[in-house]
């Protein structure tokens, strides 16, 4: 019988070899469940990948590992935006892998399940995704970071805020591994589901048109940091109009009022969606300052 797991493994290699023009080895795609993730259901089929090389129909959630020449010892999981709709590998996350690669670091992109995409999990399930990745990342690297991009900062910000949350049953040994983070890097991400900012389609995919107050709290980052949260960098453009920048601005404070260290970088322009951003324009300024702060985590 074909698993997901071995789907995923039989054509893991040759999707990335399309939609990154590199073939990288198999053991370079880790599925993050050993068979079925927590509850079952999802889609069927091909992985789907746009001509931005944005990834929908979500089969079987993986990581996707990237060496660089030099390793320095420590990893970073990078997860993606696209409101929880789709996950936006070819502008963010492959191309900051690639980069992060160039200073050292052991890069795992997550491809992790999408609510709407009928799994049983619901919203738990990219929760429950991360959650795994970072038990999984933990067993094979020394230090451990996070960064993500709009809905990838609202599921890692989530994962690095409720490590002892138990989104899904206990699957096999790995998941005695306490799913915890050394940092958090957060780029023009969701951060709240509150009042006055529903109008996103991270609320959508996550609670809903008709969430209640209770809901819309239960999945806002900025209420579960604590003393113990991880050592945070923010990043966001004043001109986006997608994630308000008052997002960032309530993270850095939740961070302060629990003393937890936190640098801000405002660009001027930028938008949403700029990933590393165009050279010579201010929304490429946070790559550089986020290394430097990497570097000074050890």
């Amino acid at each position: 019988m074909i698993t997901r797991r071995h789907f995923l493994l039989a054509t893991g290699a040759t999707v990335l070899s399309m939609t990154t023009g590199k073939l990288f080895a198999r053991d370079d795609v880790i599925p993050l469940w050993p068979d079925d993730p927590p509850g079952g259901g999802g889609p069927s089929g091909l992985l789907k990948v746009d001509r931005h090389g944005s990834w929908t129909n979500i089969v079987s959630p993986a990581i996707q590992r990237f060496r660089p020449e030099s390793p320095n010892g420590e990893a970073v999981i990078v997860a993606a935006g696209g409101g929880y709709r789709f996950i936006g590998m070819g502008r963010e996350a492959w191309p900051v892998a690639r980069w992060l690669n160039g200073s050292g670091y052991t890069v795992y992109v997550l491809s992790y399940r999408l609510p709407g995409e009928k799994w049983q999990a619901g919203n738990l399930a990219p929760l429950q995704d991360a959650q795994r990745a970072i038990r999984l990342v933990r067993s094979m690297e020394r230090k451990v970071h996070v960064l993500g991009f709009s809905a990838g900062g609202h599921l890692l910000g989530m994962a690095a805020a409720r490590p002892d949350f138990e989104s899904y049953p206990a699957q096999d040994p790995l998941d005695q591994v306490r799913p915890i983070v050394d940092s958090v890097g957060l780029i023009y991400p969701v951060i709240t589901l509150e009042a006055p900012y529903q109008r996103t389609n991270t609320h959508l995919m996550m609670v809903g048109q008709n969430a209640t107050p209770t809901q819309e709290a239960n999945w806002s980052v900025q209420n579960y940091v604590t003393r113990q949260y991880p050592p945070t960098f923010l990043a966001q453009a004043e001109d986006d109009h997608t994630s308000n920048p008052h997002n960032t601005e309530m993270m850095r404070d939740a961070c302060r009022r629990m003393r937890v260290p936190v640098e801000l970088i405002e660009l001027s322009s930028g938008g949403h969606g700029f990933g590393l951003g165009k050279a010579g324009t201010p929304a490429a300024l946070w790559d550089q300052a986020y290394v430097r702060w990497l570097d000074n985590q050890g």
